[in-house]
């Protein structure tokens, strides 16, 4: 689950992190008496939507040599007149995709002097099993490309469990960020800190882009991105309550609801499949033969035909989706479970494009047999290659 800059921001300053003073709004009104909250005499405006590169982002509503998504301001007018621009209009990032998001909230920050930009993350290197540091000095760029064309310049320090963060391994991480005098100081203070907020609230990413040094020698965090992980919310409700759904694609707030595990992609073919390998094996194929998968979508070993109906609904409901495969493997899962599902579902919401099944294991003669004395227009196939080949050249019109 993600949530916005401002949320990251005020949930690391109770942790003891230093981020400047800032105020969140929803409506264009709310600006000046937000300002009136700040020191001044610099203002930040920033869009608050699940997606990054929002700086350099492009509102498709407004010229394309409008500003960006996040914005200076020098007075309570400039905020103002920003805010009224920006709300209400959709921002298009290279991490929204094309059709972008809409801003549905902004976040007021006060300004600051910035003398130097810096990069710190925290998530699980599976590499070794253990949270770890990614830091370096090349603050505000995609780390992606530091990485690709200056890897000398990141650092990646594991982070014992037992231990947390020594002082051994925040001076480390000191050294690398080349900190001195009070930001040094500061930085053996914050890197403590941003571990524990991580491991207290069950976070899979942290990221710190830019850490900045400003023109004071003090360090500061001056934009945060958080992600947690979905399989420990249930011991957060304080997390939970952060969750802004309007940033979320509706059929995966739908799944989440019958506990599927599924992605929105934007291919034409829905798939139905039980173990996440064998989804991602479906979808490597489907891509094999010339075609795009729509979704990914994991029903899990155990599922009950009302989970299955749920999830064909789910597939249905896209209006991308020109053609379906089911690709059941039953071990735990049984396959007449799997058929009673899919027939349910094709009988309630109807059947308006190509759709293939293949079914092995327990209980497949049963399954089959469903399926088959069901009425329905439903493609067999033997085994997976078939089951692509088919449900692709469906789709085609071949």
């Amino acid at each position: 689950m993600n949530i916005h800059e401002y949320q990251a921001k005020a949930l690391l300053k109770s942790f003891g992190a230093p981020v400047a003073e800032g105020v969140p709004i929803f409506n264009a009104d709310e600006a000046a008496a937000a300002v009136g909250k700040l020191p001044g005499p610099l203002y930040v405006v920033k869009s608050q939507i699940h997606a990054g590169g929002r700086g350099k982002g492009k509102f498709k509503e407004l010229s394309a040599d409008a500003k960006g998504g996040v914005r200076l301001a020098n007075s309570v007018d400039e905020v103002i007149t920003n805010a009224a621009e920006m709300l209400g209009n959709t921002l298009v990032t290279k991490q929204t995709g094309p059709d972008g998001k809409q801003v549905n909230r902004l976040y007021i920050e006060d300004g600051a002097d910035i003398d130097r930009e810096l990069y710190l993350s925290i998530l699980v290197d599976r590499t070794v099993g253990r949270p770890a540091f990614v830091v370096s000095t090349e603050g505000g760029m995609d780390i992606e490309a530091v990485a690709e064309e200056t890897p000398e310049k990141i650092l990646t320090l594991p982070i014992h469990p037992d231990s947390g963060v020594t002082q051994s391994d925040a001076v480390q991480l000191c050294d690398a960020l080349e900190l001195s005098g009070e930001a040094r100081s500061d930085g053996l203070t914050l890197f403590p800190i941003l571990y524990k907020a991580f491991v207290d609230k069950d976070m899979s990413l942290l990221e710190v882009n830019p850490l900045i040094v400003m023109t004071n020698g003090r360090l500061r965090v001056l934009d945060a991105k958080v992600s947690f992980d979905g399989n420990a919310l249930f011991r957060h409700d304080d997390i939970m309550e952060l969750r802004d759904t309007t940033e979320e694609d509706a059929k995966e707030i739908e799944a989440s609801k019958f506990d599927l595990a599924y992605v929105a992609l934007d291919g034409n073919i829905g798939c139905m499949v039980n173990g996440a390998g064998l989804a991602m094996a479906t979808m490597d194929i489907i891509k094999l033969y010339g075609a795009e998968p729509a979704n990914f979508l994991d029903v899990g070993g155990g599922a009950s035909e009302e989970k299955v109906t749920a999830a064909f609904k789910i597939i249905t409901a896209d209006p991308a989706v020109q053609g379906i495969l089911v690709n059941i493997f039953g071990g735990i899962m049984r396959c007449d479970t799997i058929a009673e599902g899919v027939v349910a579902a094709v009988k309630e919401v109807g059947l308006q494009v190509p759709l293939v099944v293949r079914l092995e294991g327990t209980n497949v003669e049963r399954g089959k047999t469903i399926i088959n004395e069901s009425g329905l227009n439903v493609i067999a196939a033997d085994d997976l290659d078939d089951a692509a080949q088919k449900i692709v050249a469906a789709v085609k019109g071949a």
